[in-house]
Formats: C-alpha cells, sequence, structure tokens
C-alpha cells in the first residue's frame, strides 16, 4: 500500500485520512497545532444536504440557489454533482459518529441560512464544526493507519525532479516546531487541505492557523491558482475587544434575527414605544433595516450583499458596527438552539434575546484557490492537465462549486465529497512509490533569525494594506498601491527568508504574502463587478 501524507486536519483532510486508512494505505497528517486547531472546529452553522436523493425537486432547489449566490461563476455541472452526492456523504459523517442535531421523533432539525430558499442545513446546533471535527478526530487517533504529526508545520513540497512540476510531488519539508528542526517527510501522494487565508486581514472570522499555507507552498511547486479575487467577508463576525474572533452563524438570522443600523435601531425602538403607549402590538423590526435597500431579502441575502451593504452603512454613518436584534424572538428557543452564543455573549455581559450585539464583516473564506478537476487533483500552473500525486480539498481548493460568492454551509459538504473523491482515486489508482532522492532541507550558512521585530512590523504592514486596500469594496488606484507595496513585501521576506533559519513567524509571512499578491493580482485582473468583486470603477450606473 502508499503512504499518502496529508497537510491539514480539518474536515477535509480527516475525512480523507480516515477513509484512506480504513483502506489500508499508510497516513501521516501533519497539522502545524492540535488536530483539532482548524477552521472546521470553528464553524457553527453546518452543512447543507438534501438526504433524499429521490428528492428531486429540493436538490434543484439547492442547485438553483447555490448558481444564483454564485453569481454566474459556478461550473454546474460540479454543482449538481456535489448536492447530488450530498446524502451519501451525510451517511458516512452519522457512520462515523457524528451527531447531528434531531427532535425527539429522530427527524432532522434543518436551519435555513441566508441565500437558501429552504431549511436544509443540518446542524449540532450552533456547534456543528465541532462535532464533526471531534467525531474525525476520535476515529483517527483509533486508527493504526494513521499517524498524527501535531505542532509540525510544512514548509514546501518536495518535486520528484526539481524544476519539472510535471513530474508531481515526493513530499515535503516539515518544521517539528518542538525541538526547531526541519524534517524531510516522503510520500507517494501529498493531500492539501490547510484551509484557506483569513488571517490577512484584521478582522477576521478564522483562527490563527489560517494563513494560506498549502496556497502558497502548492502555488510555489508548479500548481495553478484560480479565482483568488472572490474572498468571502462574513457580515456578522462579533464586534469585541477580544483578541480570539468570534462569528455570529447565520442561522440566527435564519430564526429571524435582523439587522439594523444605529439610525434604524433607534428609529424602531421609538416605533415600538409608540406602539405600547397606543396598545398597539409592537412591530418587528425587518421593516426598519437598512438591508432591504439593497435586497428584498433584506438581512437573509447572500453574504456578499449583505456584507456591503453594512459596509456602505458604516462608511456612511463613521461608526464601527451594525447590530443584529434578537428581542423579538423567543429567548429561551435561542438559548437552546444556540447555546455557544449565547454563553459568548455572556462574556460581553450581553443576553442573546434582549440585547443588540454589535456585529461587523470579517474576512471569512476563500472562494477561490488551488485549481483541482472533478477527483481534486491540482491542476498544473498554464497546463490544463494535473500535477502528479498532488491533491487538493476543502478550502484550498478551487472547484467551481462556489463560483464568485459560496451560499452559505455550502462548504463542509463540498470539503467531505471531495475528500471522498480523491481517497477513492488514491485506493482505486494507487501512486508508484517514488525511489529516487529526497534532498534534506537546506541548512549550511543560515543563521537563526534573532531579531523578530521586522517581521512583526512586516506582517502588521501586510494586515493593513490588505484591510485598507483589498476589503469588501474596492477601487483600481487601491489594488494597484497594494500590489506595489505586497512587491516591496514580497523582496524584505525573500532576503531574510534566504538567511534565516525558519520558524512559525517567518514560515506563515513568507505564505501570506504570496497569497496576497495572488489575491491582489486576480482582482487587478477581475473585468467586471460579479460576487465577491466589488470595484467601484467597474460601476456603470454610478451606484454602489
Amino acid at each position: 500500500m502508499s503512504k499518502v501524507m496529508i497537510i491539514g486536519s480539518g474536515i477535509a483532510g480527516l475525512f480523507a485520512a480516515n477513509r484512506l486508512a480504513d483502506a489500508g494505505h499508510q497516513v501521516v497528517v501533519v497539522t502545524k497545532q492540535r488536530a483539532k486547531d482548524s477552521s472546521t472546529n470553528w464553524a457553527q452553522g453546518g452543512i447543507a444536504a438534501i438526504l433524499d436523493s429521490d428528492d428531486t425537486d429540493a436538490i434543484q432547489a439547492h442547485i438553483e440557489d447555490t448558481l444564483r449566490s454564485g453569481d454566474g461563476a459556478c461550473d454546474e455541472a460540479v454543482v449538481r454533482s456535489v448536492i447530488g452526492e450530498a446524502g451519501q456523504r451525510i451517511q458516512d459523517l452519522i457512520e462515523i459518529g457524528v451527531n447531528f442535531h434531531a427532535d425527539e421523533h429522530g427527524e432532522f432539525s434543518l436551519a435555513k441560512e441566508g441565500g437558501h430558499s429552504e431549511p436544509r442545513i443540518l446542524h449540532a446546533k450552533d456547534t456543528t464544526g465541532r462535532e464533526i471535527e471531534r467525531a474525525l478526530v476520535a476515529k483517527a487517533v483509533a486508527n493504526p493507519n494513521i499517524v498524527l504529526r501535531t505542532n509540525t508545520l510544512a514548509i514546501d513540497l518536495i518535486q520528484r525532479e526539481h524544476g519539472r512540476p510535471e513530474q508531481g510531488v515526493a513530499g515535503a519539508w516539515c518544521l517539528d516546531q518542538q525541538n526547531g528542526r526541519v524534517d524531510t517527510v516522503q510520500a507517494d501522494a501529498i493531500v492539501l487541505a490547510t484551509g484557506g487565508v483569513g488571517r490577512l486581514w484584521a478582522h477576521t472570522t478564522n483562527p490563527s492557523v489560517a494563513t494560506g499555507d498549502g496556497l502558497a507552498m502548492g502555488y510555489r511547486a508548479g500548481a495553478c491558482a484560480k479565482d483568488m479575487a472572490f474572498i468571502q467577508f462574513h457580515p456578522t463576525a462579533l464586534h469585541s475587544s477580544a483578541t480570539r474572533p468570534f462569528l455570529i452563524t447565520e442561522a440566527l438570522r435564519g430564526e429571524g434575527a435582523v439587522l439594523l443600523s444605529s439610525d434604524d435601531l433607534r428609529t424602531w425602538q421609538e416605533a415600538c414605544e409608540q406602539a405600547s403607549l397606543n396598545g398597539n402590538e409592537q412591530p418587528t423590526p425587518h421593516a426598519f433595516s437598512f438591508t432591504l435597500r439593497h435586497s428584498q431579502q433584506g438581512s437573509m441575502a447572500t453574504r456578499d450583499i449583505v456584507a456591503r451593504a453594512i459596509d456602505q452603512e458604516l462608511k456612511a454613518s463613521g461608526e464601527n458596527h451594525v447590530w443584529l436584534i434578537t428581542a423579538h424572538l423567543s429567548r429561551p428557543h435561542l438559548e437552546d438552539n444556540f447555546p455557544n452564543i449565547a454563553l459568548r455573549l455572556s462574556q460581553e455581559r450581553l443576553v442573546l434575546g434582549e440585547d443588540p450585539i454589535p456585529v461587523l464583516p470579517a474576512a471569512h473564506y476563500m472562494v477561490g484557490g488551488l485549481e483541482v478537476d472533478d477527483l481534486g487533483r491540482v491542476m498544473l500552473r498554464d497546463r490544463s492537465e494535473p500535477m502528479p500525486h498532488l491533491f487538493a480539498i476543502g478550502e484550498v481548493a478551487c472547484t467551481g462549486m462556489h463560483g464568485a460568492n459560496r451560499l452559505a454551509s455550502n462548504s463542509l459538504l463540498e470539503a467531505v465529497v471531495y475528500a471522498h473523491r480523491a481517497a477513492e482515486h488514491l485506493i482505486e489508482y494507487p501512486p508508484e512509490p517514488y525511489e529516487g532522492n529526497h534532498p534534506a532541507w537546506r541548512a549550511e550558512g543560515l543563521d537563526a533569525l534573532v531579531e523578530h521585530t521586522p517581521l512583526v512590523h512586516d506582517r502588521q504592514s501586510l494586515l493593513a494594506t490588505m484591510s485598507q486596500e483589498v476589503g469588501i469594496v474596492r477601487t483600481h488606484q487601491r489594488l494597484r498601491r497594494a500590489h506595489r507595496r505586497l512587491a516591496l513585501l514580497h523582496d524584505e521576506i525573500a532576503m531574510m527568508w534566504k538567511e534565516s533559519i525558519p520558524d512559525r513567524d517567518i514560515i506563515e509571512l513568507r505564505n501570506l504574502a504570496l497569497t496576497g499578491r495572488l489575491v491582489v493580482e486576480s482582482a487587478i485582473k477581475q473585468p467586471t463587478n460579479m460576487g465577491l468583486h466589488f470595484n467601484l470603477d467597474l460601476l456603470t450606473d454610478g451606484k454602489p
């Protein structure tokens, strides 16, 4: 049996690892913190799926919602195949031990989120990602064919023939963060499952590990990056002084929560007071929301529309957040269905179901990524063929499923479907073992980077540039300025990289700088506004 290296320990990586190990393959999972420290673990909302493969109307509705959200840029064949496969993959997760929330009759409780026309999202209340990760980690730890290498950071892929990407990969150099040693890890095939790049922006919902490592490694090895202009900002991250970001799941708006500006909030509260004086029924906040000026769906529009609406509102008002209103909803119901959110809000001295919640958009999901085919094989740059022995699954991959804007809760579905496909392909067609040389990491003449102040300043500069110039709303001038700044930053980082023994700080900064450049270059080349890319200079009617 072959040896497969999986870099990343979210739903995509662990699902593939378990499937391969069950078939007898030797699997090493490399993850730079603990196995559970992934974006999957932070996912609150759930996984969108139609469980009954014979319910063609429901499947078609899910397809249409996905295509509509993708703003004409989805690969429809991919959308149809992934959604059609959803029921099988959900069953796989259930068999692994994932406990999705169900009622007393055993019927799954389905949530509705922005852009969805019907409730179709399976969840474990508001800790779905944590539940999925728990089950996958437990199975992986118990499998003798899986080696989990925690606190290990992959640095670069090893090509089978140096300088010839078309020959594929044979392993990776990895930093053991416990002893500072760089190891040469051999593998017959590599699966990148490293997640996204949210840490490029000052406000993000992503964990600290989301630094674009897999994307950068694949690109340096000759892989093709696609659709990098499309970065999704989640509309409702909690506005807080806490350093750890916190997402307010879209499912809360699916239950009826409404976004209001400060002016909207005052107007609604005045209307409620007047209704009380007159003995009338209290008005709901829906009709008062600024989001209705942007979409008839209001607070339940797709994420690109809602995030831009909030961004425009904040720029006009000069404030730093808007409000998510839940006071018109049942507090016991909310606390029962969103216990994690209720607990986190209590730490801010806020009560779910009573107090307005301060929220703002934050970088959330990388819609683009390494281009892959329908088996998850990474495509070569400038060549319409896959790179041998290299796969990408989950957020790091661009499958064509999401188009220009990901529909809520489609990401976990796409991740598990492509993890299954990649694993099945490796099982059916095991890669030939590589008998060539696996070079050790270059270490001669390198010194430890004693002075880390430049790294801190460079990372702050990178965050400031991406946050100010490459956010929700863009212009040609801002993008060109970002491109010039990132080019200078790239040269500085390259100089330090050539002279220093690698550590986590410089590895992540190197990867972030490269992925930032790919985002900016893709945005500059994007000729029209669509989905998540919104450039004021591309408007034809002068209206945002």
